[in-house]
């Protein structure tokens, strides 16, 4: 296939990215940070100016840089409504036959995600005629975003729409919290750093596994909303201990409250993912892969 790559420097990009071209199909990848598979360029202003059409459209290109940036800029981060509101209206130009829209597990209401027993999040705990209030300015671009998808559709694009809980990875940047768990690790920090009590959770999917689901999203034509993730819930204290014991050590844990947490747990329902696809990096696996043990 001829597929449009946006963000394709990215990390869930670049991971793409070098999965399509393994089976053989025609990549133009586009990134603002360039590189030997990926040209230079703005998606916007390539969505505002592009009429070329395409197989397979992939909209990997957002602002989010970790929990810091998340909650510290939210009007950073709501560029990401620009550049999805442009890539639906460059879809409809184009007349692209199909097309993938990552939207997030901030998409969710954040009252399902709170202190207290965890609530597994299906896709249906989003309404799109009521929906509740998603996590800060990125779940709600993502929210928007899944509300203009039936628009897109009915002018004839098939959209695949997927919903990435915790994605991690050996060459994550470190604003992200597996990779600092990582980097700390390497270092045998103690004090280990903690950022909250320890006590939320998240659900990690390693990277090969987040692009897996979404080619074969594609190949099988499941079309969504779905989750992509474990439905495993691990806290912040649990996957410390992980990563420190495979590196070798037992050290205290320094709890910081005061630094920026998010929502309290944040944890899939797999079941729809499942019909089509199945993990198959565990999180032990995949601490060991990025601690090259």
């Amino acid at each position: 296939m001829r597929v449009l790559l946006t963000g394709a420097s990215g990390f869930v990009g670049r991971h793409l990215h070098r999965a399509l071209l393994d089976r053989g199909d025609l990549v133009l990848g586009i990134d603002l940070n360039a590189t030997l598979l990926a040209r230079s360029g703005d998606a916007l202003d390539f969505f505002r100016t592009d009429d070329r059409r395409w197989d397979l459209a992939i909209h990997a290109a957002a602002v989010v840089g970790g929990r810091a940036s998340i909650d510290g800029s939210p009007l950073g981060v709501a560029t990401n409504l620009a550049l999805d509101s442009w890539y639906f209206r460059w879809l409809v130009r184009t007349k692209t036959p199909r097309a993938v829209y990552f939207s997030s597990s901030a998409a969710y209401p954040i009252a399902h995600q709170q202190p207290g027993p965890i609530h597994r999040l299906v896709e249906t705990d989003i309404d799109l005629d009521r929906p509740g209030r998603p996590d800060a300015t990125y779940g709600l671009a993502k929210l928007v975003g899944e509300q203009l998808v039936p628009v897109v559709e009915a002018h004839g694009t098939r959209m695949h729409v997927l919903r990435p809980f915790s994605g991690y990875g050996s060459d994550q940047a470190d604003c992200y919290p597996f990779p600092a768990f990582i980097r700390r690790a390497k270092e045998r920090q103690d004090p280990f750093e903690i950022w909250g009590d320890g006590s939320s959770t998240r659900d990690w999917i390693h990277v090969s596994d987040l692009v897996a689901a979404t080619l074969a999203a594609v190949d099988q034509d499941f079309t969504g909303p779905v989750n992509l993730g474990w439905g495993r819930p691990v806290s912040f204290d649990e996957l410390a201990g992980l990563v420190t014991t495979t590196a070798g050590y037992r050290p205290e844990h320094k709890h910081l409250p005061t630094a920026p947490q998010g929502v309290h747990h944040r944890v899939c329902d797999p079941k729809r993912m499942l019909d089509f696809y199945s993990p198959r990096v565990s999180l032990e696996e995949g601490i060991q892969r990025a601690l090259g043990t």
